[in-house]
């Protein structure tokens, strides 16, 4: 008996070693879930397509939108929003989808052309056998026209966003932004001045469109209609929080327990992880950026 669990010791260090290899790669428990208190929204009722109505199908409660060489589509939340949760669970397509970007973000483009607010979460296109970089993004008040002034993060998925269902979401109040993935917070962009943060109400929007010019490491490569149509499927729509008509009472909503905000320690041990070992881009660490335009940076 005795000579038999020696034998095994090997087997049982193997594992071990294993699942703690896997462990290794995936982010700690944040702890809490802020997708799970707020609930879905039908997107009928939430949301009116923007353009490319032709590019839209809506099969079983998942909406799928597509790109093709004739056009790509948008969709857009019916109210305006001046805090809130915003979140939809995205599935993308595997393979060759270089130059093309699959979005979810806040903006107020329309509201105030060539001076508007935007929040980004967008998947980057790739190549055969490369992973989708998302990247997080904002601007405030014109920054994304005529002088591009982003504020990106960028990262790479503990996952394969291609094979299900993951969850994104922004969470916007007077405060803070916090970008999540799965309830994982990955980024908080904290409001330092009124000049570096977005407080005019924006719109909840998804699309999928052509951008060659940039989207895949820095327009290398290009979209491809040979592998066309380039699809992305979205479900569990959420978009709650105080509205552009709510009243002053309206109290924003937190990523954490905290009603004042902020993130528990558990979701900054998380978000730290995500950072550590998944981040592939921050503009705060970008030598060549001009740091005098992003002065949240040096704080």
């Amino acid at each position: 008996m005795a000579n038999s669990l020696v034998s095994l010791l090997p087997i049982f260090h193997l594992l071990v070693l294993l699942g703690s290899s896997v462990n290794a790669y995936w982010p700690p428990s944040p702890g809490y879930w802020p997708s799970s208190k707020v609930g879905s929204l039908n997107f009928y009722k939430g949301f009116r397509n923007l353009w490319g109505p032709q590019h839209q199908r809506m099969d079983q409660n998942a909406l799928t939108i597509w790109l093709d060489r004739t056009s790509g589509s948008g969709f857009k939340s019916v109210k305006p929003f001046r805090s809130g949760y915003f979140g939809a669970s995205i599935k993308l397509q595997p393979g060759y989808t270089a130059g093309v970007i699959t979005s979810l973000y806040l903006s107020n483009n329309e509201a105030h052309p060539g001076f508007h607010d935007e929040v980004d979460i967008e998947f980057l296109g790739t190549t055969f056998g490369k992973p989708y970089t998302l990247q997080t993004n904002v601007y405030i008040r014109g920054s994304g026209d005529g002088k591009i002034i982003g504020r990106e993060m960028k990262f790479r998925l503990w996952f394969d966003p291609t094979s299900d269902f993951h969850h994104y979401a922004i969470l916007w109040n007077p405060r803070e932004i916090i970008f999540l993935v799965d309830d994982i917070p990955i980024r908080r962009y904290p409001k330092k001045s009124a000049a570096t943060f977005p407080l005019r109400p924006m719109w909840l929007y998804g699309s999928i469109w052509d951008a060659s010019s940039w989207a895949t490491e820095n327009g290398k490569y290009k979209a491809d209609y040979k592998y066309q149509p380039f699809t992305a499927k979205y479900t569990n729509f959420k978009a709650i929080g105080c509205t552009a008509y709510s009243s002053a009472r309206c109290h924003p909503l937190s990523a954490s327990p905290y009603r004042s905000g902020g993130l528990t320690r558990k979701q900054y041990q998380a978000m730290r992880w995500v950072q550590t070992h998944n981040m592939v881009y921050n503009y705060c660490k970008d030598y060549k950026r001009d740091h005098s335009l992003i002065p949240e940076c040096g704080r």
